[in-house]
């Protein structure tokens, strides 16, 4: 690259997640703003840096950075989920094209200086488009809160990430961390009554509990669980009595204002240790554009369901755990992750120890024709844990297909960020294929709908979380009795 007097005072590189090793040079170690989807970026003001940039950089991946001083400065990446060709409708195409000419429109000239309005009257805000390819993007407007509600703005499969002004600390999972996931896997064996625990989380009760999340059954009266909704602050007061009730200890984590609040629940350790498992599901939602209903049955109820009815089992059962256990529904998910990423944050800067997390989302759409199926994430995460559990769902729920998906990326990006060995399940292997992904019609009573898969998948979360917390029965309970409180 030759540099000259007219470049910008910055280079943002936008590289590969996969791409990027544990041991970067410090210029860019120290410019580190977060991983984007299925890329790690980097705001590079030292040009030498730049030749230590990864051999396998695309063309195109490094690019000037120009924000007028009085034009937009926060930074927000805008990426399309990777979703089936079935859900690339004429309808979704032109979608996408209306979104496409807003960016471009007349109203904006030439980059740096166009600007392109991202609301209309008295409120409205300018937006610049720094950086388009084909699935992602990044746009400059004027502060966080512009930030966070530019998602009402996007195409139904497209998500925001508001990318940090200053760099975050680059931890990469230390190779202790992965160890003792090895250990886990190598000792990894059929528990009877593992199986006994696991075998008794209801369907019905799941059914139950989601109908009351969509309002399906008309008690609730929640009409959308949108992180700036009312109705999320309901279900949030609702799932923290319903994990109380299941005999954890919860609290509410304010994390932005305005912000439904994430739901923090911890079984403590029957003895003194700081070891921590951790897994969790997202409870906000987003429904179709310029609509208000967001039901979110599938986007996240449904792993939302997961990890109470995990909960309910553990009351069930009496059982105790080894080490400690956090049980979390998060709220902002939607809008960039916002809830997971300030719990991650809180937990490191607590110098808390996570053995393992494993996040929740969407578990609950079979399409037609395909078995039950597990996800794991192909790109984000920590590939030790994704073995894990794939493992335990091969002893425990033999009937899932297992395999990799393309779709990403959920609250388990937050914590492999700060260095926690972290992974997600997910419905398919494969991109997403739900059809009501982002829909105000993600209600439960639809075709494809699957509660049983649903409690495949959450019995190896549950399997997974007993083999890493490790557990204990009441005195005198056995596995006769397990089936005896199914």
């Amino acid at each position: 690259m030759i540099l000259n007097t007219a470049t910008p005072v910055a280079l943002l590189a936008i590289l590969r997640a996969s791409d990027v090793s544990p041991n970067i040079p410090p210029c860019l170690a120290n410019n580190f703003h977060g991983i984007f989807g299925q890329q790690s970026i980097f705001k590079i003001s030292d040009f030498a840096c730049f030749d230590l940039l990864p051999t396998s950089v695309d063309e195109g991946s490094v690019l000037p950075l120009h924000l007028p001083e009085d034009g937009p400065q926060q930074l927000v990446w805008i990426q399309q989920s990777s979703i089936d060709d079935s859900l690339r409708t004429p309808e979704y195409e032109a979608e996408l094209a209306n979104f496409d000419d807003w960016l471009v429109s007349e109203k904006r000239v030439a980059y740096p200086d166009g600007q392109t309005i991202l609301f209309e009257g008295a409120n409205s805000s300018p937006l610049s488009l720094v950086y388009r390819n084909a699935n992602s993007g990044i746009v400059a407007v004027a502060d966080l809160d512009v930030a966070h509600v530019l998602s009402s703005r996007l195409p139904r499969f497209w998500k925001t990430l508001p990318i940090p002004a200053s760099p975050v600390p680059y931890f990469p999972v230390p190779d202790t961390a992965i160890e003792r996931v090895r250990d886990i896997l190598v000792s990894l064996r059929f528990d009877a009554l593992i199986a006994g625990i696991v075998n008794g989380i209801s369907v019905e009760q799941m059914r139950k509990d989601i109908r009351y999340l969509t309002n399906e059954d008309g008690t609730s009266g929640i009409q959308s669980r949108h992180s700036f909704h009312h109705g999320s602050r309901i279900a949030a007061v609702w799932l923290k009595t319903q994990f109380e009730d299941a005999g954890a200890t919860c609290r509410f984590m304010d994390f932005l204002g305005g912000f439904a609040p994430n739901v923090v629940c911890r079984y403590a350790a029957k003895v003194e240790s700081s070891n921590t498992v951790l897994i969790s599901g997202h409870y906000d939602s987003r429904g179709s554009f310029g609509m208000e209903r967001a039901p979110g049955g599938n986007d996240d109820g449904s792993g939302t369901i997961s990890i109470l009815n995990i909960a309910r089992r553990i009351k069930q059962t009496g059982i105790t755990f080894r080490s400690n256990v956090e049980l979390v529904a998060f709220a902002g998910e939607e809008q960039g992750l916002l809830g997971s990423k300030a719990y991650a944050r809180e937990l490191r800067a607590k110098g808390a120890n996570i053995i393992l997390m494993i996040q929740a989302d969407m578990l609950a759409y079979r399409a037609p024709e395909e078995p039950p199926q597990l996800g794991l994430p192909q790109f984000v995460g920590t590939p030790e844990v994704a073995q894990l559990v794939a493992n335990v769902s091969a002893i425990y729920s033999p009937e899932l297909a297992v395999g990799l998906t393309t779709a990403c990326c959920s609250d388990h990006q937050s914590f492999h960020e700060q260095g926690y060995p972290a992974t997600q399940v997910f419905e398919r292997t494969g991109p997403i294929a739900d059809p009501m992904y982002h829909n105000s019609g993600d209600f439960s009573n639809r075709p494809g709908y699957d509660l049983n898969q649903v409690r495949s998948i959450s019995k190896v979360q549950f399997a997974t979380l007993l083999h890493a917390a490790g557990f204990d029965l009441p005195e005198g309970v056995g596995l006769e009795d397990l089936e005896r409180v199914e």
